[in-house]
């Protein structure tokens, strides 16, 4: 598989690609309109990168014709600017407003007379109220999403490089006594600093830069970033947190490492962890389900008596964010299909020993998963 990598907005050409494929789906399902009020999906839908708040935006896409963006009328020239794509602006007063020119107004004008709109699972029951029973919650875009075009496969693949780049540099500078300050300071801050110098009108509402690392008190907790200024310690596990978001395009890598030595209680979870990966590695393939493989990591894990060692499933899907589905979870029984994007991630946390896990960003194919992520994954490479 060959991807160009790419940092460019996306073209009107791609854009109305994705709203076209939106209204062939209304068609299918015999809805009038589809309401988008997840800001990623917006984003996917608009290239408009906005964050929740009191002031909601809501984008209505008709089954034919223009989508309607609904904005705060604070937010019109932002719209404006940032927006690709053939969308048509509404706007509202304020939040609150006076009767008549509150968003619940100009969203009502916005619907359909009649028919079924579908609206994402998870809306917001203010919007549910004002659509009443004929909404339908059916995640379309979400499913839409799920495989990636070329242009964004060349999107990911240009944020994976730059990644793994900021990680090989990580590893490079690993010693006991480096902080999270100084990673963020150093490693955090070129990684930002190379992405505005290709594409200087990056979107900081779509950037979220993670070089996070863990040390063994608390890797088993593979969320625990309560310390900020954590800092490395011989030995180990450690593990890297690399997850991020730049300019509107998710890519992660994390690795496992020890400084100095490897403690033994360390060996078995590491060993077992590396054989999970290497079934999600030969498994990731188009035409597989999902679930299988996660419960296949999951019986190894029962086999090799870490049953209760494990906290998540075996991957996620990546896009316009950094963590999002499809899913290689036991209970997504999709199929997957070529130009899905996910990371392979099966983990092992143990409290009092630590957490083993690597993560790398892969493209499905017919035949096996394309890593878009690069970095040592074996034991003695990782013991610096």
């Amino acid at each position: 598989m060959k991807i160009e990598e790419t940092f460019t907005a996306p073209t009107v050409h791609e854009m109305r690609g994705r709203v076209s494929r939106l209204q062939d789906a209304l068609g299918r399902y015999g809805l009038e309109a589809y309401i988008c009020f997840s800001p990623a999906n917006i984003l996917w839908l608009t290239n408009f990168a906005n964050f929740v708040h009191e002031r909601p935006f809501i984008l209505t896409v008709p089954k034919s014709g223009r989508p309607v963006f609904l904005v705060p009328f604070l937010e019109l020239d932002h719209a404006v600017h940032r927006i690709a794509g053939d969308v048509e602006l509404a706007t509202y007063a304020e939040f609150p407003a006076p009767e008549g020119q509150r968003w619940t107004d100009r969203f009502c004008d916005l619907l359909p007379d009649s028919g079924l709109v579908g609206v994402e699972d998870m809306l917001p029951g203010a919007m549910l109220r004002c659509i009443g029973e004929r909404a339908l919650p059916i995640d379309l875009v979400d499913r839409l999403r799920e495989v990636k075009s070329d242009y964004e496969l060349g999107r990911i693949a240009y944020g994976c490089r730059l990644l793994s780049e900021a990680h090989s540099d990580l590893l490079a500078k690993a010693r006991p006594g480096l902080s999270q300050s100084e990673i963020n300071l150093s490693i955090g801050k070129s990684l930002h600093a190379k992405i505005a110098a290709d594409n200087p009108s990056i979107n900081p509402l779509a950037t979220s830069i993670m070089t996070l690392i863990q040390n063994a008190e608390v890797s088993h907790d593979p969320h625990n970033f309560t310390d900020l200024d954590m800092k490395m310690l011989p030995g180990g596990p450690h593990v890297t947190v690399f997850n991020s978001v730049l300019n509107g395009y998710g890519a992660e890598i994390e690795r496992t490492f020890f400084l100095g030595a490897v403690p033994e209680e360390a060996k078995g979870p590491y060993e077992t962890m590396m054989e999970a990966r290497s079934i999600c590695f030969e498994r990731t393939r188009a035409g597989n389900l999902m679930g299988d493989i996660d419960r296949e990591v999951n019986a190894l894990f029962d086999k090799r008596g870490f049953s209760s060692a494990r906290r998540h499933r075996a991957g996620h899907g990546m896009g316009v964010t950094s963590h999002e589905g499809p899913f290689l979870a036991d209970g997504d029984e999709g199929v997957i299909k070529k130009g899905m994007v996910f990371t392979l991630e099966p983990g092992i946390y143990i409290p009092g020993v630590g957490g083993f896990r690597h993560s790398d960003t892969v493209v499905a194919t017919d035949h096996g998963p394309v890593c878009l992520t690069e970095a040592p994954d074996a034991l003695n490479e990782l013991t610096i």
